[in-house]
């Protein structure tokens, strides 16, 4: 497989000597990667597109690997799934939003990340503590917000093809025409796919499913600004399909057989949304806009002799006005909002459907001195048909105490149904029984999950022997009034699934360091540490799979642009993570135990890039360079059906070093 990976660089290496001379174009700013300002109320870091380039994103999951804000794990030892992580939280306590409107959540928590490419990504908005108002209850670490491209901004053509060590391959192209003088549309084409089998660790299980991907998105953008209206519509197909399991399994002879253990996960998603806007032509600070959503995902799945299938029918609708009181520092935003979520959902023979709906009011003010003190005061009224009425406040305060220099606190809480079974799917590939014990609540018997979150975050930015630098102290308190708990501490073979009994909570202590060392060499630092606790029926435990010490390191270095826009970059990342709380195996024979916690491990990732001119470059890079595994990733390999089988239990790699190496062409 490094012979395939060599043999591809030489190639786009060939390619890259072979093009003509490129038209000279204007070198634009050098603007780091991650902003993080002095003036913004809530604490929101913005990844720009530039930042989402220095590591082998091929999808939103995985393109938070060079942000020390979010903690990005495997969610098993099948799927090749990353699951992302905020203040200790996994991303069912996130609101992950595409251009502020809701995305992944339901049917598409566990892989809904991996849907949307990297290279359609204009920028992500990262919020810490709780959101606004505006965009629903449901926040409670944070927020996630996906920009897209521009339809009036893109370039006339972009193409981008990856090859990895793993078998994985990958293309992207953005085609973009202007219609007119006021609309814009592109189209957005994405597919990728693994075409070998690959057992690194050699417990006779694929180390990655092999699997394809066909993604697109046509997006329609319209704008005015001599009538003040602006719009955006968007049209996006998805399939994607999944196979993994034993390397003897043949999907079309041992489906749901006991031959060999194998599973499909394969979904097919459509989406609609579309944003009017209007902006007052003699009163620019008041706007009214007009957000609609429809999403059909369909997802058909097996693992072993296990089936999941669920199907989700979403309508969201949201309408804003946004304006002023007395003058520009007192403003507000105040509108109205629906939801309607209809479930189709088969757990092996039992029916789980239903249909959820909410409707409900906000208000938020916003005062900003323009100079010290800013704050944004919200809450909102939602009557939910299973959760009844409930009222949802939020606080963001900002203050300047000195020169480069912000103080932020912030409160809120959130509300939120537990899919259970979609956000846990990983857990159908182990023999473990799913029992849940709590038979009064409305979701699948148990209650709405509560919590309060609050916190503080201080930033200072100077000059250290002369050369820019920051520090970021944060500190963050979830505690939860209601959990629905997943308990894979009372047996081996069982998952339990219970309403909170006693107290939950997780603290999150954050200090970053930035420095640029010398002129485009910028070092990246980040020591986190993570106290999170939650009473089980057998006592009470550290959150499992999540590391208590957490540190970040990322070095990056780019050469000075010479002629035609050429240049060299350089990436580096660290990642080192503590001992990790693990599930009991305690029950199981020796050879299927794990030790109470996990080992700490360090994981270091590279990529070098080089730019040829402003339209083409290559890039090649390394993940997992010191090619650490766990030992044992799959409990009861040699014996799937049995009683021991688990792949859920996962800490660290399975794959361990991969290679890859990629292209991108633009026309502009």
């Amino acid at each position: 497989m490094k012979n395939t990976t060599l043999l591809l660089m030489l190639f786009f290496f060939s390619v890259a000597f072979s093009q003509k001379k490129l038209e000279e174009v204007k070198v634009e700013s050098n603007k780091k990667g991650i902003q993080k300002s002095l003036s913004k109320t809530a604490n929101t870091i913005v990844v720009s597109g530039k930042e989402l380039l220095k590591a082998a994103c091929c999808n939103l999951a995985e393109s938070f690997e060079t942000n020390p804000t979010i903690d990005v794990n495997f969610s098993d030892a099948l799927t090749g799934t990353k699951q992302i992580k905020m203040l200790g939280l996994t991303s069912p306590y996130l609101m992950i939003t595409e251009e502020n409107i809701p995305s992944v959540r339901g049917a598409s928590q566990a892989y809904g990340l991996s849907f949307t490419p990297g290279t359609w990504v204009e920028s992500l908005q990262i919020t810490k503590g709780a959101g606004s108002v505006v965009n629903g209850f449901e926040s409670i670490s944070g927020q996630i917000n996906t920009e897209l491209i521009k339809p009036m901004k893109d370039i006339p053509f972009f193409l981008n093809a990856y090859g990895a060590s793993d078998s994985r391959f990958e293309l992207n192209t953005h085609f973009n025409t202007k219609v007119s003088n006021h609309w814009a549309t592109s189209l957005y084409l994405h597919g990728n796919a693994r075409v070998a089998k690959n057992d690194m660790n050699h417990d006779g299980f694929l180390d990655n499913p092999l699997g394809k991907q066909v993604n697109l998105v046509n997006r329609w953008q319209y704008s005015n600004p001599e009538t003040g209206w602006v719009s955006f519509i968007n049209f996006k197909y998805m399939k994607d399909e999944k196979q993994t399991g034993e390397l003897n399994f043949d999907k079309n002879r041992d489906q749901l057989t006991t031959n060999y253990w194998g599973s499909e996960i394969n979904t097919n998603r459509f989406d609609f949304t579309s944003k009017v806007g209007y902006v007052f032509k003699d009163m620019p600070f008041q706007s009214i806009g007009f957000q609609n959503a429809y999403s059909n995902h369909n997802q058909d799945s097996y693992f072993g002799l296990n089936q999941y299938n669920i199907k989700q029918q979403s309508y969201y609708s949201n309408l804003i006005f946004n304006s002023i009181i007395s003058n520009t520092m007192h403003k507000f935003a105040a509108g109205v909002n629906f939801t309607y979520d209809k479930y189709a959902e088969y757990v092996n023979l039992s029916d789980v459907s239903r249909t959820d709906n909410s409707a409900g009011t906000f208000f938020e003010y916003t005062f900003d001195d323009n100079d010290k003190f800013s704050l944004i005061l919200g809450g909102r009224l939602d009557y939910h048909n299973r959760l009844g009425a409930f009222f949802t406040p939020r606080l963001h305060v900002k203050y300047n105490p000195w020169n480069k220099a912000v103080l932020r606190f912030s409160a809120g809480r959130g509300k939120r149904v537990a899919n259970i079974f979609a956000e846990n799917q990983q857990l159908f590939a182990s023999s473990r029984v799913f029992s849940i014990l709590d038979t009064n609540g409305k979701i699948y018997g148990l209650n709405p999950e509560i919590a309060w979150n609050y916190g503080w975050s201080f930033t200072q930015n100077f000059n250290f022997f002369g050369k820019p630098a920051d520090v970021t102290l944060d500190f963050y308190r979830t505690d939860f009034q209601n959990q629905a708990i997943v308990d894979l501490f009372q047996s081996s073979h069982q998952v339990l699934f219970y309403n909170l009994k006693g107290k939950s909570y997780a603290n999150s202590f954050q200090l970053d360091f930035n420095i640029e060392i010398i002129k485009h060499l910028n070092l990246r630092t980040a020591y986190k540490y993570y106290d999170i606790s939650t009473d089980y029926l057998s006592g009470s435990f550290q959150r499992p799979m999540q590391a208590k010490h957490r540190f970040f390191g990322n070095l990056e270095y780019e050469t000075h642009i010479v002629e035609k826009g050429k240049q060299w970059k350089f990436d580096y990342t660290f990642n080192w993570l503590g001992k990790q709380q693990l599930p009991n195996t305690a029950s199981n024979p020796s050879q299927d135990q794990l030790p109470e916690y996990s080992p700490s491990f360090g994981i270091m990732n590279t990529q070098i890039t080089r730019t040829f001119s402003s339209c083409f470059e290559m890039y090649i890079g390394v993940e997992n360079m010191g090619n650490y595994r766990q030992n044992k990733a799959i409990l009861g390999n040699d014996n799937p059906f049995g009683p021991n089988f688990d792949t859920s239990i996962i800490y660290a790699p399975v794959f361990g070093q991969m290679y890859y190496a990629g292209l991108r062409f633009k026309i502009k």
